[in-house]
């Protein structure tokens, strides 16, 4: 066998096995948080103004993006929509807006113009995990992402928040935010 077919099949083997050792890791669960209070409802949460404070991590760990996001959120016939405007560090402005509907008694199924098909997720105690791809402008170009978000309630109207973000099953970064109601 000559060294180069050695080391082409090297490479999927390992990967084969890094995989397989994945797998039999535990993965957290909304569960996990069923006794944890306050009890988080989006609904209730985000019924009003709320603001965030957030920053993005590359998968090195390194600060690429910090931003502030004011939201104001409207419930109406069983569906909250969020309008979220984006305040980045460099100056440039986005805006989202989400609409949301529940998903028998603990999910919740969500839609924006950016997320490919619908966002699902299901909430237990002070938790509650995301999962949704979503079309991201980065450069000049539009990578497709995957999300798993959690969202984690805290007293006195704080949740945090964090996001990793995998493209092709491999990690490219993380979103962390702190949110705040607003009066």
């Amino acid at each position: 066998m000559t060294k180069t077919l050695r080391l082409s099949l090297a490479l999927p083997l390992a990967l084969m096995a890094a995989t397989l050792t994945l797998i039999g890791c535990e993965t957290m669960t909304p569960d996990d948080f069923k006794d944890h209070k306050p009890k988080l409802d989006l609904f209730d949460y985000f019924q009003g103004q709320t603001r965030a404070w957030g920053l993005f991590e590359d998968r090195f760990g390194k600060v690429r993006r910090q931003f502030q996001v004011d939201i104001q959120g409207t419930v109406a016939d069983g569906v909250l929509t969020l309008d979220e405007s984006f305040r980045y560090d460099d100056g440039e402005l986005a805006s989202r807006v989400w609409t949301i509907r529940r998903d028998g008694p603990d999910g919740y199924i969500g839609t924006a113009p950016d997320v490919i098909g619908e966002a699902r997720g299901r909430a237990a105690g002070n938790a509650l995990n995301w999962s949704y791809a979503l079309d991201l402008p980065v450069g000049g170009s539009t990578w497709r992402v995957a999300f798993d978000d959690w969202m984690f309630l805290q007293p006195d109207g704080v949740m945090l928040n964090r996001a990793t973000i995998s493209k092709l099953g491999l990690e490219i970064g993380s979103v962390t935010l702190s949110f705040s109601k607003q009066p």
